[in-house]
Parts: C-alpha cells; structure tokens; sequence
C-alpha cells in the first residue's frame, strides 16, 4: 500500500449510498462510472446469472423481484426472530431464511444463501470500483458511516462487509456526527449544533457541541427501523386497500410484481410531493386479464394532504424521539445554534415543518442531504490516514445505548451508561452468587430495558477456575472498554486469583472467523473466475469487432448487387439486425450474448463476400 493512496469515506445507506474523497484539501463526492453521484443499494442476479448492483440492479426489480435485494441496511446485524426481522419477512418479496445456528439472517438469491454482510459488501465493492475509476489508482482504505443508533452487532456486521469488499475500515462512525463535521469543515464555529437524520431506513438524532475543530457529542438518539421505507409502505397500504376495494377484494401483495410497481410508484409519488400539491398514480395493467376477463389498470390522485395525514404518526415519532434526545442532553430547543437536516426524507415539507415548529427556527439548508455524510466520512478518513497533512480533527462521540451484563433474577445491569464518551473503559465489581461456585458466565447485554431477556445479547463467555468458597465471599472484577468505533470488548477477571478471561464481543448475529475466511476464499475464487471470463470476454470481443468491420467494409458493393435481387431488403435487414445485435452484446459485456452471435456474422461475411464479388466489374 502506498503512503499517497488515496483514502474515501463511505455512507453506506438503506436505498441509496454515496462515496467521496478529499482532494487538494477540498472534500468531494465521487461520481460513479455512469456519471450518478448515489448509487442505489441494491443487488440483483440477473436471469442469466449476472450479478448486478446499484442502478442497473434497480431497474429491472420490477421484472425479478425474487431475487433483487434492497434495504439491507434494515436486516445487517439483527437477530433471527427479531420483531424488525419478522415485519421485514412479511413485507419484501425477497425470501429470507435462519443462518446455520438460527442466529443470524441469510437471503436467497440467484440460487444461493448469502449473509446480508456479502450483499452489502457488493455495493460497497461497486463504491470502491467507481472510486478507483475516477481516481486512476487502487483504493484499500475507507471510514463508513453507521447509524448512531446501530448496536454492536450492526457495527460488527458493517465492518465485516468492508472487509469482505476488500477495504480496510479506518473507522466505522455515525452518520450525523459525520455530517456535523461536512457541516463545520473549514469554519471557525462554536455553536451547539443537532443533526435530525432521517434516511431512507435509519432515523438519527444527535446533539453536538461543535468549538472550532473538536466535535463533542453529548446525546444521541434513534430508531434504527424508521425511514423512508415506512412512508413508502403507509402508500403502498393505501393503493393496495383502495384496489381491493374496487376490484372485488383482489389483494396486490400476493402479486411480488404488482407489489413491485407498487413500491416504485409510492416513492416516486413521495418525492414528487416535496414540490407539487398533488401527484397522479398510474399503473395500466396491474393485474393480467385472461379467462374472458379484462386487464385491471390503477389510476389514483395523492395529494400531499393525504400524504401527510398517511404518515403523520411516523413525523410524530421523529419528534418524541428529538425530545428525548435533548432531554438526555439538558438541553432546551431554544439553546440550540443550528439545525442540520439530513437525509433524502427531510426534503419531505411536513417533516421540515415539524422540526421549524419544535425547534422555534428555520433548519440550516447549507448542507446537501444525501451527500453531507459522505463528504464528512471523506475528511475523516484523511484525518486519520494523513493526521499531519491538514486542520487537526478531533471527534468525542458517544455510546448510544447502555452496556453492561446479566446478573441474578434475569435483570440487567448497567457498566457503561449509554452518551458515554467513547473510546472509553469502565470495571465494576461483582461477587459470586452460590456456595463452591467455580465459574462463572458473563452475558455481555446492550439496551434500555432493566430485564435483560428484552435487551440485546451481544456474546457470552465463562471464566472458570474460580476457588471455592462462600456465595459473596469470591470477587469477580469485569472490564468493559469501547473502542472509537463504538465495537465492545469485555474482560473478568477473579480478584483474588489474578485468573483472567476476555473476549472481543462477536455479536450472536454476526459472522464467525471461520465463516468470514470462507467468504474471503470464495472472493479470490470469484475474482480469478471474473478474470478469466474477461480475458475470454475480450478474445471474442476481437473477433467479433473484426467480423463487424469486415462486414461493414463490404457493405456499399453488397448494397449494390442486392438491389438486382428480389431479396435484397430482408438480406439488408437481417444483416443489421445481426450487426445490431453484436454491437450490443460488446456494450453490454455480455460473453453468452456474443458467443451467440459469432456464427451468424461468420455467415453474414460470407454471404456479403459472395455478393461483393458478383457485384464487381469482370464478374460473371
């Protein structure tokens, strides 16, 4: 690795994600080879097998929405069984199924069974290739941006899909304090700054305090279930109650294709009510006729009043939680500097209007929504791989829920109180609970709940070797440290005995060292399977390309002794339709396609050869 390669910084979002760089101290975002500046989080495998990813996997979900996979932002880290994960099986058309221990969660697609770590890995793979295009050399590094509000296992999980695209994560850090530094980069400020994040699946809310270039964050707040994706969903319930109501009861979620146009037409009508009144829904031929029946077409009329009172308890929600938030900072609205809104739904004017009222202010507009996150993840990232080169950086953030473990009657008890500065390490003393016990179990737990059955276990161990004794009288210290990235690690150690025990929490939803070694074996194996298919790509392409100029040069004599023939046209046609085909196969890079065509431009070139020569002067 090169001490001048060049480092980026990711926000790997729920429907969108966004790469960006620093360059000649100037941070901004890198375009993709297509020229967008977001590049859709979604995968798909094409019919043909192809793995696609971002606009191109998002433009055919309609037609394969088996086996498209979006917002997996929403299931990265969760549990098996999870309430979230249970309300994400009922609703995406994609099938999701239990990892091998019943832990984690796995998706079915193109025929395979992968961890939501390797989807998210693809897009970020997509981010890393468009950055190395523009940027004309390799790229290994990155910071990537998490919700605040994502538990360690989330945090674990977002790493290990870096690793597995092939980046070694700097940093993993939250989305809006990230966006407070895009915000303060390059300005004297000292203000007390909130950061209100509503995304596409994640909902965020931070309060900072911002003194020239040290970025303090005092409390955090969020729900890691609420965005963009749930007043989609409020629309889509209200197309698919009032079709049913119409059409005698016929219901569109059983359709996944039906239901598909239904999600693309709900955001778009979302987005189109930022700046119009009213929106048109039309969807003709939602439902296939047949039998003697006629198709079924969708025509409905959204006003942004309509919208508004569809999602009105999701605006509410955003609030109780920005109250909580500033309550657990002792902070009142009034004593706030700025607001920062961030997130493609803050464009939505109700939400806009929501913040303007609690706050008693205007929110800031001198941040873009969709790319102030990565463009802060960006001047981090060149913060810590360049610390001398520029303004000094410091970040102070937080730890956004309490930590702590199980102790006797099924309760929880707190180590690390949650708006704890982070990097940070606290003990606490505990005692043995029985007589003669000789081990003990350690349930690491991160949550708000005072029962830990309802917090989040993020892993176990046993310290064993303890001496015998009386319950009480044994003395059991336990460590709990957090590192900058918010990832846990937890030691105990007997007191008496000096006997130790750590472990860095892997949470019970995440990958296994072994199972990430297998997927990092399988990448090798895929990228030298992809090399290979290039080089055989590009042998064909050639041949193909000298097919196609060989059968062009002919073109004006052929052109010439067709017209003397009856046939003359439909040769004409079926030759272009064949050069056609060809061109766009090389386009597309699609080696099954060129195969294809091969032998047909062999004929065509000895078809025009044959003609060429007839047609020229001498010839009988």
């Amino acid at each position: 690795m090169s001490a001048s390669e060049p480092v980026i910084g990711i926000d790997l979002g729920t429907t969108n994600s966004v790469v960006a760089t620093v360059q000649d101290g100037v941070p901004r975002v890198i375009p993709g080879r297509s020229g967008q500046l977001l590049t859709p989080s979604v995968v798909a495998f094409a019919r043909n097998g192809k793995r696609l990813v971002g606009a191109l996997a998002k433009r055919q979900a309609i037609t394969n929405a088996e086996d498209t996979v979006f917002a997996a932002k929403r299931l990265i880290g969760r549990r098996w069984g999870s309430k979230e994960i249970e309300d994400a099986r009922r609703v995406l058309p994609y099938r999701l199924v239990a990892g091998p221990e019943g832990h984690d969660v796995r998706v079915e697609l193109g025929g395979r069974t992968l961890t939501v770590q390797e989807i998210s890995a693809m897009v970020l793979a997509e981010l890393r290739a468009d950055a190395e295009a523009w940027l004309g050399q390799p790229v290994s590094r990155a910071v990537i941006t998490v919700p605040a509000y994502f538990n360690d296992g989330q945090r674990h999980a977002t790493k290990d899909a870096g690793r597995i695209a092939g980046l070694e994560v700097l940093r993993i850090i939250n989305e809006p304090t990230s966006a407070a530094l895009a915000y303060g980069f390059g300005k004297q400020i000292e203000r007390k700054v909130v950061v209100f994040d509503l995304g596409g699946g994640t909902f965020d809310v931070s309060v900072l305090d911002i003194g020239k270039s040290v970025y303090d964050v005092v409390a955090v707040g969020g729900d890691t279930y609420l965005g963009g994706e749930d007043f989609d969903r409020r629309v889509m319930d209200w197309l698919t109650f009032g079709f049913a109501k119409e059409n005698g009861g016929i219901d569109l979620r059983q359709d996944k294709m039906a239901l598909q146009r239904l999600r693309d037409a709900a955001e778009r009508a979302k987005c189109e009510l930022s700046s119009l009144p009213s929106t048109a829904i039309h969807l003709p031929f939602l439902v296939g006729g047949g039998e003697g029946k006629s198709a079924l077409h969708l025509d409905r009329q959204l006003s942004r009043e309509k919208l508004e009172e569809l999602t009105k308890d999701l605006v509410d929600r955003c609030i109780a939680v920005t109250e909580r938030t500033l309550r657990d900072a002792g902070v009142r609205p009034s004593q706030v500097g700025e607001v920062l809104l961030v997130g493609g739904m803050t464009r939505m004017p109700r939400v806009q209007q929501a913040v303007r009222e609690f706050f008693g202010r205007e929110p800031c507009r001198g941040v873009h929504p969709e790319e102030v996150v990565a463009l802060g993840a960006a001047i981090q990232a060149q913060a810590l791989s360049a610390p001398h080169a520029g303004a000094e950086v410091l970040l102070l953030d937080v730890t956004p829920q309490n930590l702590g473990l199980m102790v006797v009657g099924g309760y929880f008890q707190t180590v690390i109180p949650r708006n704890t500065t982070v990097p940070t390490s606290q003990t606490h003393l505990f005692t043995t609970v029985q007589d003669n016990q000789t081990s003990v179990r350690i349930a690491v737990l991160q949550g708000a709940s005072e029962r830990a059955i309802e917090n989040e276990l993020l892993g176990e161990f046993v310290l064993d070797g303890i001496r015998p004794a009386r319950r009480g009288e044994v003395e059991i210290e336990v460590t709990f440290e957090i590192s900058a990235d918010g990832i846990v690690g937890v030691s105990a150690r007997d007191v008496a005995t000096g006997l130790q025990q750590s472990i860095s929490v892997t949470a019970t939803s995440g990958l296994t060292e072994d199972e990430m070694r297998h997927i990092l074996d399988e990448q090798i194996d895929e990228l030298l399977e992809r090399k290979q298919t290039a080089r055989e790509f590009e042998a064909r392409r050639d041949r193909v390309l000298a097919l196609v100029r060989e059968i062009e040069a002919l073109g004006p004599e052929v052109h010439d002794a067709l017209e003397r023939t009856r046939f003359g046209k439909d040769a004409v046609l079926k030759a272009e339709g064949v050069l056609a085909r060809a061109r766009t196969a090389v386009e597309a890079r699609d080696l099954a396609a060129l195969a294809a065509e091969e032998e047909p431009l062999e004929r065509t070139l000895q078809l025009f050869k044959g003609l060429a020569a007839t047609a020229r002067p001498g010839a009988r």
